[in-house]
């Protein structure tokens, strides 16, 4: 199956992300942060994934579903998030993607995110510290969840 795997990245742990999941897939990798339009019409499959800040996703991932929904429904599709908190995982699904695509998505995961406080600025380090104690760098992608999100993709 080709596969195209299109996501957006601020600080750069969804494009980790999106890497990690290529390397258990032929799939190629767009970020749209990159100002990069891909062409839908050469994959089978499709993977989208976004960051996760303050509840709301990436907004040129939010562009891309909406300019492409139908395209997009005619795939097999997942959808990822990365992110500090899967407090909230429905909420960040159910309030930043239509309905009709989530309905229709093969798969969906919360993978985890990165706090690094040397990328960050300072609102989103005044935030990590105030709202879970965290100073230091922190890592939190789960390649487990990771394989299982690939491994229901590939069913």
């Amino acid at each position: 199956m080709n596969t195209l795997i299109v996501y957006a990245s601020k600080r750069g742990s969804t494009r980790e992300i999106a890497e990690r999941i290529a390397s258990y897939l032929t799939a190629d990798l767009v970020d749209l942060s990159q100002n990069a339009t891909p062409n839908l019409s050469s994959y089978d499959s499709v993977i989208i994934g976004a960051s996760v800040y303050a509840g709301g996703i990436h907004k040129l991932v939010k562009r891309f579903i909406t300019q492409y929904a139908d395209e997009i429904q005619q795939k097999s599709f997942g959808l990822f998030v990365g992110g500090m908190s899967d407090k909230e995982v429905e909420t960040y699904f159910q309030e930043n993607f239509p309905k009709r695509i989530l309905q229709q998505a093969k798969a969906t995961a919360f993978l985890g995110g990165v706090f690094d406080p040397k990328t960050s600025g300072a609102v989103l380090r005044f935030i990590m510290k105030v709202a879970i104690k965290q100073t230091e760098y922190l890592n939190t992608i789960d390649d487990r969840k990771i394989k299982d999100f690939v491994d229901e993709m590939e069913a």
